[in-house]
């Protein structure tokens, strides 16, 4: 009887230990297990026309397997030509000790690079001027860290000028205005000038430090005898490209009647014969893959950077409006022709 006792005491405390002993292992396991990383990516929109190319970014993430709230947080900022918001929004990135900045266009991007220096925060940058700018060290290989998807500006320039060319051959003074000290200016001038003079084009060039130059500019031309232009190109540049900057420019190209060539993507849809650049959120979507590499341990100064594809977008009815005839073999190029 009394070892029949001791047989139940020992199995009911042999229970208890096997009980405890699955207890502390579920406990430990849970205690142990890894909590799942919540990446952190600071993202700066310099230029309100490009502001869509977060949308591409943040979208091509989730394909990636960023869950926004889950996984990644991001911390959207924009301004709209304004470096020194520009200036307070990278430091408080930096300061927040971010894993990534996604940021863009050229000028926010070269300030990125600045505030990050000394510190171990990448830089995925999207339309931004390699030319002229100290950006990369090659495209190959961009050094440092910093790395993203470029803006062809220069050969953008010229391909809108052969453009126009098909557009209105007739063309002989060409109207460009540009911000002197932007700092893809000088590049995109340098290849531009000789391809307007042996088409012989008269390139009509009036820099600028302000929207208030352009319209100065503008109202002048408006008041004499001969405006002085048979065709406007938008550079690749800030200043004209600022809501205010286009509205005085479309303005006036609609007043009397001279096409615009144009760059971003939206002035096709507000008053210029057409736009040729890559598209925005498909931009942003290319820039997604690096800062995917980035966050999983590539080193980003040795990712190399991507060359986007353009797109030629045309406005039928500017051109109808303005008496000219769209090239069947433009036609056949536009990715899209708005009627």
């Amino acid at each position: 009887m009394l070892n029949n006792r001791n047989s139940q005491s020992v199995l009911r405390n042999g229970g208890a230990v096997l009980v405890w002993i699955v207890v502390v292992t579920l406990l430990l396991s849970g205690c142990g297990a890894p909590t799942p990383k919540v990446y952190r990516v600071g993202i700066l929109s310099g230029v309100d026309a490009f502001a869509s190319m977060a949308d591409g970014f943040k979208a091509k993430m989730t394909e990636l397997g960023y869950v926004e709230g889950k996984n990644v947080v991001y911390d959207v900022q924009k301004t709209n030509v304004d470096s020194v918001a520009e200036q307070r929004i990278l430091q408080k990135f930096v300061a927040d000790k971010v894993d990534l900045i996604f940021v863009f266009p050229t000028e926010p991007a070269v300030a990125a690079k600045t505030a990050t220096q000394g510190t171990s925060i990448p830089v995925v940058f999207a339309s931004a001027n390699l030319e002229g700018v100290d950006l990369v060290k090659s495209v190959r290989e961009p050094g440092g860290n910093i790395s993203g998807v470029r803006y062809p500006g220069p050969d953008l320039a010229v391909k809108r000028f052969e453009f126009l060319l098909e557009f209105a051959p007739q063309v002989k003074r060409l109207w460009i205005t540009f911000d002197a000290n932007y700092p893809a200016t000088k590049s995109a001038l340098e290849v531009l000038r000789p391809v307007v003079l042996s088409k012989g084009v008269t390139l009509v060039e009036v820099p600028v430090t302000s929207v208030a130059d352009i319209q100065a500019d503008l109202q002048a031309r408006a008041k004499s005898g001969d405006i002085g232009m048979d065709a406007i190109l938008i550079m690749p540049e800030l200043l004209s490209q600022s809501p205010d900057g286009w509205a005085v420019i479309s303005k006036f190209a609609a007043e009397h009647k001279v096409p615009i060539a144009g760059s971003a993507g939206f002035e096709a849809d507000q008053g210029a014969l057409f736009s040729y650049i890559p598209d925005n959120v498909e931009t942003g979507k290319l820039a997604a893959p690096l800062a995917d590499k980035i966050l999983k341990g590539t080193q980003v100064g040795t990712i190399p950077v991507v060359t986007p594809e353009s797109r030629l977008r045309i406005n039928y009815k500017v051109a109808q409006a303005l008496g000219l005839t769209v090239p069947e073999g433009l036609l056949r190029q536009a990715s899209e022709v708005i009627r």
